[in-house]
């Protein structure tokens, strides 16, 4: 894929005071099929049995495919925007940290479609599985 930038660092500071931001999520990957993100599991991420939240899932799943998308796109003349998300929760974690890999599915003009999988970073087990559906909404200038 032709990526906009691969610094890592530019990345994760675009997420400041965001909520990426706040539930720890730190952009750790790039390469030339996807984008990985890693989130804490605790406190902030977990549901009130004590397991990794499934709105948590969601918001890793959202955040990086919507990040691979912003980073596919011209800015000045584009905006990706969620259009539709699923989320099949197959395990759970109750500490730890989990990392989702993100890869494009699908890298049209007006639509994106991303396939994140998020796994327990210490087992490497499958804990859920996703897809986002991105709209590339042209920016009238």
């Amino acid at each position: 894929m032709n990526w906009n930038t691969t610094d890592l660092d530019k990345i994760n500071s675009h997420c400041e005071n965001t909520l990426t931001q706040h539930l720890g999520i730190n952009f750790v990957t790039i390469n030339e099929t996807s984008l990985s993100a890693t989130m804490p599991v605790k406190t902030t991420t977990q549901q009130p049995m004590g397991l990794l939240h499934g709105g948590a899932s969601a918001a890793l799943i959202e955040s990086i495919a919507s990040m691979g998308s912003a980073l596919l796109c011209n800015l000045k003349v584009e905006a990706p925007v969620g259009l539709e998300i699923n989320a099949n929760h197959l395990g759970s974690i109750r500490s730890g940290s989990v990392i989702g890999v993100g890869k494009a599915l699908h890298v049209g003009k007006s639509t994106h479609v991303w396939q994140v999988d998020i796994f327990d970073e210490s087992t490497s087990k499958l804990v859920c599985t996703g897809r986002l559906t991105v709209l590339i909404k042209k920016i009238i200038v």
